[in-house]
């Protein structure tokens, strides 16, 4: 059987800024939704701040080692580099999957409802995500469930290390794809409607944070693919950022994200319409100025 543990791993890069707002709702949520035996907190640096310590007492805590063969990749690539810690979880979350069971979710997760508990009695499961052109397809590794020594986890793992490019995605989302078509005995597959229904894309990030849209009944939580977006610096996905993710914006945003997530704000902490509406003022005034930078910036690197 699968247990009913939930793992999260974090804190692989030192810790520069306080714990986030939405990484308690992750963490909240799943408590609240999941009805967990535990939840497990694997982290190499401990995070600090505010919303850490609301959520810590709730958590197990482990302190892990990242992978030193790993740490010493030389990416060809220094935007996907910035991301080494992402590839060192990779590794991690298998490896804790094979020795204790469980389930593993990315801490940039929001839990809706929870799993058929006819699904503890699988072995290893997965969802599906939007695959990359010319993919084929591709199984996300930001939700897995799996039993203790569970073949597929194990057969993946092992394959893991050839399989590593330095690219973002060959080893952790095509690989179990090409695995499960070889070994469908093995791996039960969820549609991406489960846990992805909303997607990788510009538009599909926007529907989350700046719109209202419906979420499928069958869907089981959301994964929030902050990488793309949490940098307020990067806005080739979205404008939406960090800094934007506030308690006002949980509280009183009318978007796909803010609705669901409400719930799970702890009782002694309010928003403010006025605030939150504040925040889209200042907002939508210092949008047009960071863009004019942007094209200036721009032009000034070109020959």
């Amino acid at each position: 059987m699968i247990p009913n543990i939930f793992h999260f791993v974090f804190g692989l890069k030192a810790q520069t800024e306080p714990f986030h707002l939405m990484f308690y709702l992750c963490l909240a949520s799943c408590l609240e939704v999941n009805s967990p035996d535990e939840v497990c907190f694997h982290y190499h640096h401990e995070p600090y701040g505010p919303w850490w310590d609301r959520i810590k007492p709730r958590l197990r805590l482990h302190r892990i080692d990242p992978d030193r063969n790993l740490n010493g990749y030389v990416y060809e690539d220094p935007a996907i580099a910035e991301f080494r810690y992402a590839h060192l979880a990779d590794f991690i979350r298998l490896e804790i999957l094979i020795a204790h069971g469980g389930i593993y979710a990315d801490i940039d997760t929001l839990f809706l409802r929870p799993v058929p508990a006819s699904w503890r009695f699988r072995e290893f499961t997965m969802g599906r995500e939007r695959p990359l052109p010319g993919s084929g397809g591709s199984l996300c590794n930001a939700w897995i469930a799996s039993a203790p020594g569970a073949a597929f986890t194990r057969i993946w793992l092992d394959a893991m290390r050839d399989a590593f490019d330095g690219s973002w995605s060959n080893h952790s989302t095509l690989l179990p794809y090409r695995l499960g078509e070889r070994h469908p005995d093995l791996i039960d597959i969820e549609p991406e409607s489960a846990f992805f229904s909303f997607d990788w894309s510009p538009e599909a990030i926007g529907d989350l944070f700046q719109r209202r849209k419906c979420v499928p009944e069958n869907a089981y939580s959301l994964h929030l693919w902050h990488h793309l977006w949490g940098d307020r610096r990067r806005r080739d996905f979205c404008d939406f950022h960090d800094g934007l993710l506030t308690v006002d914006y949980v509280a009183c945003a009318d978007t796909t994200y803010a609705n669901h997530a409400r719930r799970f704000l702890p009782n002694d902490i309010s928003g403010s319409h006025l605030r939150y509406h504040g925040q889209r003022i200042r907002e939508s005034l210092a949008r047009p100025m960071r863009r004019v930078a942007d094209r200036l910036i721009e032009r000034s690197s070109q020959p």
